[in-house]
């Protein structure tokens, strides 16, 4: 089946919003998307008509069986290209993603799969996100949010979940990524912050937002 750009991409936020799960409103689609709901009710009904969508009356929509597997695909083309971009091509982390997002409506399987072989079969991406294998499957990595890593251990940063220009933008000015290890010295009761330690680093304090949002799993 083909669609456009324009399908794929709501088909993914779909999937963002864990549509594969649950009722997605009109309204929460609208938001992520920043549209119309109008303009998201005229869409959606065009993928329920190709039944990549199931609708349930004042209640939302949610992905099918096949609506999902188109969604995975998507997925997986966007964060291979994030991982060549990153690995072969050298882009920051916080430039992988708007380049991604062209890269992903490349329909080739056979691209997509020799990618993913010249890649060494990845299972994650630049940011920590897992990489569907080609029956959608992805491998499950279990991490705590760093605000809850006990004090005077030492963890890897394993996932970053708010992705945004301006998230990595503080992680990469405090040398932080993927695969960083570090320690936390102490937390403030006060505003929640945190003081870390990187290898050869100085110590750091980071606030309690950054904290939540950099996922590690403990050495």
């Amino acid at each position: 089946m083909k669609l456009t750009s324009s399908e794929e991409n709501y088909i993914k936020a779909v999937y963002h919003l864990r549509g594969d799960q649950r009722l997605v409103s009109t309204n929460e689609l609208a938001e992520l998307l920043a549209t119309r709901p109008a303009s998201v009710t005229d869409m959606l009904k065009k993928l329920r008509t190709k039944k990549l969508l199931q609708y349930e009356r004042y209640q939302g929509f949610k992905l099918s069986a096949e609506g999902k597997k188109m969604a995975l695909g998507i997925i997986r083309r966007h964060r291979l290209w994030e991982s060549f971009l990153s690995e072969k091509l050298r882009f920051n982390w916080d430039q992988v993603h708007d380049v991604a997002e062209q890269l992903e409506h490349i329909r080739s399987s056979l691209l997509i799969d020799r990618l993913d072989e010249f890649l060494g079969f990845p299972r994650f991406d630049p940011h920590g996100d897992p990489i569907p294998d080609p029956q959608g499957k992805m491998q499950v990595s279990r991490h705590l949010p760093l605000d809850e890593c006990p004090l005077l251990t030492f963890a890897i940063v394993s996932h970053v979940t708010n992705q945004s220009n301006q998230m990595l933008e503080i992680l990469g000015h405090h040398r932080i990524a993927i695969g960083t290890k570090l320690e936390v010295r102490r937390k403030f009761h006060y505003d929640h912050s945190l003081e870390i330690r990187i290898r050869n680093q100085p110590a750091i304090v980071i606030s309690e937002q950054v904290a939540r949002n950099i996922h590690v799993k403990p050495v």
